[in-house]
C-alpha cells in the first residue's frame, strides 16, 4: 500500500475561544500560512537568509506582494525572498505577539528601540512635535533628545499622571503622546483611558490623517499584566529583550497595533534595517512566549513577598510597587494591570531608595 506524504495544513476551522491564553502562548495559532509546521511540536528554525524563487514571474509577484495587504488575504501564503523582507520564524511570532496583546498585527524589530525608532519614525515627520511623560527608558530619551531635533521633531516632556494640563500642551503640530506604564524606572502608572478621553476630543476637531496617535511602551508590564490597546492605546511597544524573551539571551523588540499601519511599519523596517535575527525570533518563540506566565505569575508572587519586606524596613526611604496598597498609583494599577482571567497582576519590579544624609528619602522624582 503507498502512503503519500502531504504538506498541506488543517482547514478545519478551530473555535479558539475554547482555549486559554496560556495554550495559545504555548502553541500560537492552530493553522498558520507562514509556515506548515502543523506537524511539528516546536516551529522548525529558518536557517537561511535568502529563499529560491523558482522563476523570474514568482519572484516579481513576491516583490510585488511585499508590504502591499491589499494584494494578501489573511489566508495567503508568502513569498519569501530576503530576510530583510520575512521569514517564516519572525511571521509566526508577529502572529503570536498580536494575539496576546489584542492587536491587528505585529512587526518585530532587531530591539526594543528599532521598535520605538520605527513607530515614531512612521507617526512623524519634520515640523511635528512629541509629548512624552517626564521619566523615560534613557535611550528613549537620548533618540528624542539628541537626534530628533535634528529632523525639526519637537518633544516636550510632562508629567502625564497629571492629565489636567496636558491639553493646554498639545498643539496643531502634536501626533503622539509616548509614555511608559509603569514607567522605567521609577514605576509612575499613567491613565491610559483618561490619556484617551482627551485625545479622542482633541482628534475630534482634526481631520483624518492628522490625528494623535497614544503609543505606549508596556516593557514593564508585558502582555500578562496589562494590554494597553484594551485600555485606549493606538500601539503598544516592547523590548522583547526583557519580560517576554525572559532569558537574557536574544534581543529583540516589536510594534502592535493596527492593521492598516503594517506595510508602513515593513517598508521603515526594511529601509532602516533593523531586523529581527531568525534565531532570536525562534527563541522567544519557543521559549519566551510559551513560559511567559509561568515566569510572570511566580515573579508576581515574589516582587510582592520582597516589596512587602521593604516597605517595612527601617533604612528603606520608601518604596514603588504598584501591589502595595500604600503607593499612590495603587487604584489606578488595579484598574489597569489586571492578567488574562482579570486578576490584578502589578507586574514583578520594584523601586526604592535607602535612608541617609545622601539619599533620596522623596517618593517624587
Amino acid at each position: 500500500m503507498e502512503i503519500k506524504e502531504t504538506t498541506e495544513q488543517s482547514t478545519i476551522p478551530t473555535d479558539d475561544s475554547k482555549y486559554s491564553m496560556q495554550t495559545h502562548m504555548i502553541y500560537g495559532k492552530n493553522v498558520s500560512r507562514k509556515w506548515d509546521y502543523s506537524h511539528h511540536v516546536v516551529a522548525p528554525i529558518s536557517s537561511s537568509v535568502i529563499f529560491r524563487l523558482d522563476s523570474v514571474e514568482r519572484g516579481a509577484e513576491g516583490f510585488r506582494e511585499f508590504a502591499n495587504s491589499k494584494m494578501l488575504g489573511e489566508e495567503s501564503i508568502p513569498i519569501y525572498i530576503y530576510d530583510r523582507l520575512g521569514e517564516p520564524n519572525k511571521d509566526m511570532l508577529e502572529e503570536n505577539l498580536a494575539y496576546i496583546e489584542r492587536g491587528e498585527m505585529a512587526v518585530t524589530f532587531a530591539t526594543g528601540m528599532g521598535a520605538i525608532s520605527g513607530i515614531l519614525g512612521v507617526l512623524t515627520k519634520s515640523g511635528d512635535e512629541i509629548i512624552t511623560h517626564k521619566t523615560l527608558y534613557g535611550c528613549t530619551f537620548s533618540l528624542l533628545n539628541n537626534w530628533y531635533p535634528r529632523y525639526n521633531i519637537k518633544f516636550t516632556p510632562l508629567d502625564l499622571t497629571e492629565t489636567a494640563s496636558l491639553k493646554d500642551i498639545i498643539t496643531d503640530r502634536t501626533k503622539v503622546i509616548y509614555f511608559e506604564s509603569p514607567s522605567n524606572p521609577n514605576l509612575d502608572i499613567i491613565d491610559i483611558e483618561e490619556i484617551r478621553r482627551i485625545c479622542e476630543e482633541v482628534n475630534s476637531k482634526r481631520i483624518a490623517g492628522n490625528f494623535i496617535h497614544i503609543v505606549v511602551d508596556n516593557t514593564f508590564a508585558t502582555p500578562y499584566c496589562q494590554r494597553p490597546i484594551e485600555l485606549g492605546a493606538d500601539f503598544t511597544i516592547h523590548s522583547l529583550t526583557k519580560g517576554i524573551g525572559g532569558f537574557g539571551t536574544d534581543m529583540g523588540g516589536v510594534v502592535i497595533g493596527p492593521s492598516k499601519y503594517q506595510d508602513l511599519i515593513l517598508l521603515y523596517r526594511k529601509d532602516f534595517g533593523a531586523v529581527l535575527s531568525t534565531k532570536a525570533a525562534w527563541t522567544v518563540s519557543t521559549y519566551g512566549l510559551p513560559t511567559l506566565h509561568l515566569r510572570i505569575s511566580q515573579q508576581i508572587k515574589n516582587a510582592i513577598v520582597a516589596a512587602e519586606f521593604l516597605n517595612t524596613h527601617p533604612k528603606i526611604a520608601f518604596v514603588n510597587y504598584p501591589g502595595l496598597p500604600e503607593y499612590k498609583f495603587h487604584e489606578l494599577a488595579k484598574k489597569q494591570m489586571r492578567d488574562y482571567n482579570n486578576n490584578f497582576a502589578p507586574g514583578s519590579l520594584i523601586y526604592f531608595g535607602l535612608k541617609g544624609k545622601d539619599s533620596i528619602e522623596r517618593k517624587e522624582n
